[in-house]
Formats: structure tokens, sequence, C-alpha cells
């Protein structure tokens, strides 16, 4: 009964979540000004930011390197006037823009870790697709999209379903040929 009980608090949950999710829509031609190709290798990028001082998660985003750079950044805070948005898909994110990112949110108390996998350009456009077709996620969920996003993937199916940031970096982790890097700064957030 109890489990029950529990499992119908938790949908209800989800259900009001969900019509908090706020969608954000830049035009097309914003997007396409914005556009970044990079000469890189088609890649995931798996972005989480984790605590200094507890070591737990705090948020999760994806980078996909494939027709173009983007950005899955679910139920992110980042904004820039030059990145364009549409349903926590962030475009134009060439390398000055990356370090932004990071920037904004390495600082005393958090750090960044970047999990790279090079992949095939066909599996990261199917990554694209997928990032473009997942929707504004309201808060909290950004593991939990991440990871499902990641399930539709070919080669990240093991990756597993989570709402935890440093249990999806860990797993993303035992992936073959990742490239990790972590990324710190010491001020205080107000950049």
């Amino acid at each position: 009964m109890f489990a029950r009980l529990h499992s119908v608090a938790i949908l209800c949950a989800l259900l009001v979540l969900s019509a908090c999710a706020k969608s954000v829509y830049a035009p097309a031609s914003e997007v396409q000004k914005r556009a970044f190709v990079s000469d890189d290798a088609p890649y995931l990028q798996l972005m989480t930011m984790i605590s200094n001082k507890s070591g737990a998660g705090g948020h999760s985003s994806l980078v996909v390197n494939g027709s173009q750079v983007i950005m899955y950044d679910p139920a992110g805070r980042y904004w820039n006037s030059l990145l364009p948005e549409r349903d926590d898909v962030l475009f134009g994110l060439n390398p000055a823009m990356m370090q932004r990112y990071k920037s904004f949110h390495a600082r005393d108390t958090h750090h960044v870790v970047s999990q790279r996998v090079y992949v095939s350009q066909a599996v990261a456009e199917i990554a694209y697709k997928a990032a473009l077709e997942q929707g504004a996620s309201p808060d909290a969920m950004c593991a939990n999209n991440v990871s499902a996003l990641l399930s539709k993937v070919p080669g990240f199916e093991a990756v597993g379903h989570t709402w935890s940031p440093k249990r999806l970096m860990n797993n993303f982790a035992k992936l073959p040929s990742v490239k990790t890097d972590k990324y710190y700064e010491n001020d205080t957030g107000k950049n």
C-alpha cells in the first residue's frame, strides 16, 4: 500500500514539475547566424558540475558535436545573448562560449568535469536530433533528461537512466575511450 502511494506521489510531483518547464524558442535566423561547426571529430561530451565540499553532483548537460556544436542544458540557468536557445538546447557553442559556460559554473564551491567520447558522424547526428526533440525541462530534471537522451543513442545505452548527476558522470566514465578533464576556478560565482 505504501509503495503504491509513494509511486502515485512521485507521479503527481513529476506532472506538476513538467507543467513548470519554460519553453524558450529562438528565431531560426538567430540560430543559423550563431551556428558553430567545429573542425574536431564528432563527439559527445558530458558536463557535470561537482561540489568541491561534498563531491555531490549539482548539474548535468551534454555537448554534441555533430553537424554543428550544440549543448543540451536541461533545466540549466546559464544564459548568454550570443547563444540562442531552443527548449534547453544552446546553439553557437564555439570554444570561447564553452569556456564562458565552464567559468560560469566553476567557482570556489564547484568544479566542472568534462567527459568526451568521440563518435561517428551518424551517432552524433542521432544525439543532435534527440536533443532537439527532448523539449524544455523543469527544474531538477537535468540528469534524468540527459540520461534519457543518451539511452536513444547507439553505444550509450549502458549509461542507464538516473536522476543523479554524479551517478550519470560515473556511468559515463565506464564508456570506452572517455577523455576526462576537470576545470576549477576560485571565484565566488560572480562571473
